[in-house]
């Protein structure tokens, strides 16, 4: 009877399973082109988790759209204040949007996304000399799941990043990579221009200066960010990035390989790819200094049994500097007794450690400094 419990299964190391992974460097793709019939338990995610995805002819996902804005008239000294309207009703009610005619050529959208995926395309032996999961290292990284060692199951997808600013971690233009070098380059400067807009009429809706939040440093930290969501043999058991938040503002170029949700109320909504069109999103940071008139809301990607990847390109917009020592809250102009400070103030350091201490989907920061 005893020699029985010899042969009984042994306990599952999911920590073990979590350092073979992360140490082969070979990430999510490497997986999926290595031919697996099913995920790695480390990837299967919670029933609860998994309880509310989008299956065919579910109820789960209704077919609303988050607004859709075009920027044409963001010159017209008679229409501007309109589209300022159209912006404050889009974050204040959805926190994402989608924008037209905002001045990037399309050739140059292209181009970026061709970039990213010959980036993830390459071979295991030149990608794995860029993989790190040192959250002090910058410059250029290449990883799979930024918080794989802190979540409660990793997700399905690999990342470059490439901090374009501020000067102390910025990516040097020869380190990164050849293939997407001109193309990260180009991005970065014209979804910056997108973005100082954006803050333009996000600052005007809000009835303060045009400048105010470029001046509060939004500007002055910038990551590009490229993530590949490869084919993905089980789907129904896993997420291509689980529900969260972002930090500060984010514009987002996308393939036509959908799977982006975001959370309006109780439901999740389906953000259709739209050739040519950008997606924006708010983070924690604008909701807190707006004393909630714009939302940071969840948002997730799904995991897809399509052989063509999922390609998006993101540029992270935030106040520049984890050393600052200056103390952030809602913005004085917007308060008055009737309507006081809903959240404490806070530095930059505290932010940021909690966004690093904590895994993807439960490092809320609004709630944390609500008052």
């Amino acid at each position: 009877m005893a020699a029985a419990a010899d042969h009984a299964t042994p306990t599952y190391d999911r920590m073990k399973e979590v350092k073979e992974f992360d140490e082969s460097k070979i990430g999510v793709k490497g997986l999926a082109e290595s031919g697996i019939t099913s995920i790695p338990r480390m990837f299967i995610h919670s029933p609860e988790t998994l309880s509310d995805l989008k299956k065919p002819n579910s109820q789960t996902c209704t077919k609303k759209n988050i607004p859709l804005i075009d920027l044409s008239h963001f010159n017209s000294p008679t229409k501007r204040h309109q589209l300022v309207d159209q912006i404050r009703d889009a974050t204040s009610t959805w926190g994402f949007f989608q924008v037209i005619n905002h001045g990037i050529p399309k050739p140059v959208l292209d181009e970026t996304i061709n970039a990213i995926k010959a980036f993830h395309d390459q071979p295991h032996e030149v990608k794995s000399k860029l993989y790190n999961r040192d959250n002090g290292k910058r410059g250029v990284v290449y990883s799979s799941n930024y918080d794989l060692y802190r979540a409660k199951a990793a997700s399905w997808h690999d990342s470059l990043l490439v901090w374009m600013a501020p000067e102390a971690p910025r990516a040097k233009e020869e380190d990164i990579p050849e293939v997407c070098r001109k193309e990260i380059v180009a991005w970065e400067s014209h979804s910056t221009k997108v973005a100082e807009a954006l803050l333009e009429l996000l600052s005007e809706g809000l009835g303060v200066e045009a400048e105010k939040f470029k001046n509060l440093g939004f500007l002055e930290g910038k990551l590009v960010v490229g993530h590949c969501y490869p084919y993905c043999p089980q789907p129904d058991l896993t997420v291509g990035i689980t529900s969260h938040t972002d930090l500060g503002l984010t514009v987002l170029l996308q393939n036509q390989v959908g799977g982006l949700q975001v959370k309006h109320g109780d439901e999740w909504v389906d953000v259709e790819p739209i050739p040519g069109a950008l997606t924006v999103n708010i983070g924690d940071f604008i909701q807190i200094i707006s004393n909630d008139n714009y939302i940071s809301v969840e948002h997730r990607v799904l995991a897809k049994a399509s052989k063509e990847a999922r390609i998006s390109v993101l540029t992270f917009f935030n106040v520049g500097t984890i050393a600052d020592s200056n103390y952030f809250g809602p913005l004085p102009e917007l308060l008055s007794p009737d309507k006081p400070a809903l959240y404490r103030k806070f530095t930059m350091p505290e932010f940021y450690e909690n966004f690093n201490s904590k895994g993807l989907d439960s490092k809320s920061f609004v709630k944390k400094v609500r008052l």
